[in-house]
């Protein structure tokens, strides 16, 4: 199935745009990200999630007033993270990558561990990528399962946590504070 979501921001000027195909236990997306905090920005971004709900590769370039970066974070499958071909220790652990303020990323955990549709809560280690500066560090969170169709989020880095409200297949509709979907064409 492949869908094309758009978010605008709720409480900040914020807008995603996503070409995302999902199939079986995989994502494939490409989007466009545009923000103005802490500064005017675009991101290009590109995920691989070729099995097992699993990041396996994540492109990002992010440009704005007179600057241009770029990253690429990869998992080898067996657990081992390298941000721009370096091999980074502190992101062993994770499965996932976090964009930041992307409603996308959140996808991944909460369809592994079938959250959207089933009673229950997990931790993970994410490498969350930070916007507009591609810093990457690891992010500890949790997903619970509130009801069919709503997750909490929660930071464990600080206090933090939103209910996310979900479609079907566990992508964000709304997340509070942050972003909500645009409707879909029928």
């Amino acid at each position: 199935m492949i869908r094309a979501l758009t978010w605008q921001g709720v409480e900040e000027w914020l807008a995603e745009h996503a070409r995302v195909e999902l199939t079986g236990d995989t994502v494939f997306a490409s989007g466009v990200q545009l923000g103005v905090e802490p500064e005017g920005y675009r991101v290009d971004y590109r995920l691989e999630v070729p099995s097992d709900w699993v990041t396996r590769r994540l492109e990002v370039d992010a440009s704005g007033a007179g600057w241009r970066r770029s990253l690429v974070l990869e998992h080898d499958g067996a657990g081992a993270w390298t941000c721009d071909g370096e091999r980074d220790t502190a992101l062993d652990g994770a499965l996932d990558c976090d964009l930041a303020f992307s409603p996308l990323t959140n996808v991944m955990p909460i369809r592994r561990h079938e959250l959207h549709e089933n009673p229950g809560s997990a931790d993970f280690i994410m490498a969350w990528v930070s916007v507009p500066d591609l810093v990457v560090h690891a992010s500890p969170q949790r997903y619970e399962h509130l009801r069919p169709g709503i997750v909490r989020f929660v930071s464990r880095d600080d206090d933090f946590r939103a209910d996310l409200e979900l479609d079907g297949d566990g992508l964000v509709v709304r997340y509070p504070r942050l972003a909500e979907r645009v409707s879909e064409p029928r």
